[in-house]
């Protein structure tokens, strides 16, 4: 049994407006499935993906804070030209310029029009091949501990593990990267980004979950109620949800 990441789910007051953005940013089209905006490549509606890990974002009252998110999208580019391109066709779009502390680095920090931070990164090989989102980035404490929760709880394969950084991949070798980076501070507020992950037909989400809390996953009460999917934190607090099956 083992779970794969599917969506990136981003809260926000404007999920329309937002949306938009992300689906300009990406080169993909927004739907309207439900109640959220939800961001996949072209060419109609498929859920889930097969090789993207795609965007849903989510309706909420309240807008964000001004503490940095732990979870963040790195964007891939294929040269210095399109890192500029892109960055000023971003900009052009309602993103704005991000300071987190990065000082002077040869990727763009911007945040969307709600102030999700992401970054536009230089051009890297290891990305070449993952389509407009290079890697989910998710902020930690310790890479190696994340490693062990994560590379349990999903099928996705590891491409390496120090005590700075892990990552990982789809097994498939294909879509984005998922990165735990050891960053500064502690979580002090819930994200308004999140890993979304699944089942594989035929798995028993519950068992799932079951199997996930084993592994030192805790229970999330965000008020959701009774809704189909359940909302868990890895051992460093990071929010993230189980889906169930279409």
């Amino acid at each position: 049994m083992a779970l794969r990441p599917v969506q990136v789910n981003i809260k926000a007051v404007d999920d329309s407006a937002v949306g938009r953005f992300w689906a300009q940013a990406l080169g993909w089209s927004a739907y309207r499935p439900g109640g959220t905006t939800y961001v996949g490549p072209a060419g109609g509606l498929v859920w889930p993906d097969p090789v993207a890990v795609c965007v849903d974002v989510v309706p909420v009252p309240e807008p964000g804070t001004t503490t940095k998110n732990r979870v963040h999208l790195d964007l891939a580019t294929t040269s210095a030209a399109h890192q500029t391109e892109l960055t000023a066709r971003l900009l052009a779009l309602g993103a704005t310029p991000a300071d987190v502390g990065q000082g002077d680095v040869p990727w763009t920090v911007l945040a969307d029009p709600e102030g999700n931070e992401f970054c536009v990164l230089e051009p890297r090989e290891i990305y070449r091949d993952t389509g407009p989102i290079a890697a989910v980035v998710v902020d930690c404490a310790d890479p190696r501990a994340m490693a062990r929760f994560w590379g349990e709880a999903m099928d996705w394969t590891p491409h390496e593990v120090t005590d700075d950084q892990a990552s990982f991949r789809s097994a498939r070798g294909v879509g984005p990267y998922l990165e735990f980076l050891r960053t500064p501070g502690a979580k002090t507020v819930p994200d308004r980004v999140h890993l979304d992950l699944l089942p594989y037909p035929g798995d028993d989400k519950e068992a799932e979950v079951a199997r996930l809390r084993a592994l030192g996953a805790t229970d999330l009460d965000l008020g959701q109620g009774d809704v189909p999917w359940t909302c868990l934190t890895d051992p460093e607090g990071h929010e993230f949800c189980v889906l169930a099956l279409p």
